[in-house]
């Protein structure tokens, strides 16, 4: 199943390729994804999804097979199980950049096998759940970007900070400093399906009601 997605991160080109190749940082912005160990360009994880009431944990293992920093063009592979058996799931990922006007475009071509309940799902479901991850995940990527910049101005900063004084702000990790995630942080497959998949289901119970047109008559001359 080949997916293809864009979204744009507000950086120049240069800093947005940077930034994607740094594994330790942009994981914390990937919905559902836990970064376990990081070798090189080889690394481990593992990634919660949730269909329904059951809850799957793909751990596996993902290495940047390519990188071409003249062209801004990198390619990963990944694999996961789940860790119960019930499912597996292989990626081949090419991400290319492209920048104009201090902004970066990023497109993404994804090479998906999975096996499992996710997969009985169908393309359709899969790619819009593929999609609204990715723009969750850019915006997570934005969002933390923008925190890392730093005011332009000491005075500036500190008003900032007087002003939010009595403002309630998400909680942040010691270790980091990087926003905390939610205590279950997996990805609702089902959740992120919506629309799609009522209407994949919509037609799978219409469609044994359907009859089909009777065969036209011929007519002799």
């Amino acid at each position: 199943m080949r997916i293809e997605n864009t979204f744009t991160v507000p950086v120049a080109v240069d800093e947005a390729w940077i930034v994607l190749l740094d594994v330790e940082r942009v994981a914390p912005c990937m919905p559902g994804a836990q970064l376990e160990t990081v070798d090189g360009d080889v690394f481990t994880g593992r990634v919660k999804a949730k269909v329904g009431p059951v809850t799957l944990t793909y751990k596996g293992r993902a290495e940047f097979t390519s990188r071409d920093a003249a062209t801004h063009t990198a390619t990963l592979t990944a694999k996961g199980k789940d860790a119960r058996g019930a499912g597996t799931a292989a990626a081949t990922v090419t991400m290319r950049l492209a920048g104009e006007n201090g902004i970066t475009r990023v497109e993404v071509h994804t090479d998906l096998d999975i096996t499992g309940k996710p997969a009985q799902l169908g393309r359709g479901v899969i790619t819009d759940v593929g999609n609204k991850i990715i723009g969750q995940f850019a915006d997570a990527l934005a969002g933390q970007l923008a925190a890392e910049r730093p005011a332009a101005d000491p005075g500036d900063a500190a008003a900032a900070e007087a002003a939010g004084a009595g403002e309630t702000t998400a909680p942040k990790s010691a270790a980091n400093g990087r926003h905390a995630r939610p205590a279950d942080d997996s990805i609702d497959v089902l959740g992120l399906a919506g629309r799609s998949l009522l209407k994949g289901l919509l037609a799978a119970l219409i469609r044994p009601f359907r009859r089909r047109r009777p065969p036209q008559e011929r007519h002799l001359s």
